[in-house]
């Protein structure tokens, strides 16, 4: 599965056949926001999701970008990965803990 980095729409995309999942993101100073995900019904269960949330939060951590997560996916994603935590920018999750 090639995971791009669509810089121009801000958006981690993959196309699968003819269908395209995506992961949108923005930023704000040096804070990757993510939006949202979505997949395809048809080409839903595939764990294609859970492969954009990996590379769009690995590119943030690359880059030296903190994270700010909007989409529910990407929130559930994190919450089972918590090493992922530590890279929230608390500005926008005060609530978020540092170790789970």
């Amino acid at each position: 599965m090639e995971i791009i980095n669509n810089t121009k729409q801000k958006q981690f995309e993959v196309f699968v056949g003819e269908h395209k999942a995506e992961l949108v993101y923005r930023f704000r100073k040096q804070t990757m926001f993510f939006m949202h995900t979505f997949v395809p019904e048809e080409i839903g269960g595939q764990g294609i999701a859970s492969n954009l949330a990996a590379t769009a939060l690995a590119y943030a951590k690359e880059n030296g970008h903190q994270i700010a997560v909007l989409c529910p996916f990407v929130a559930a994603y994190v919450k089972k990965h918590p090493e992922w935590f530590a890279f929230y920018d608390r500005a926008y999750h005060q609530n978020i803990p540092v170790r789970r």
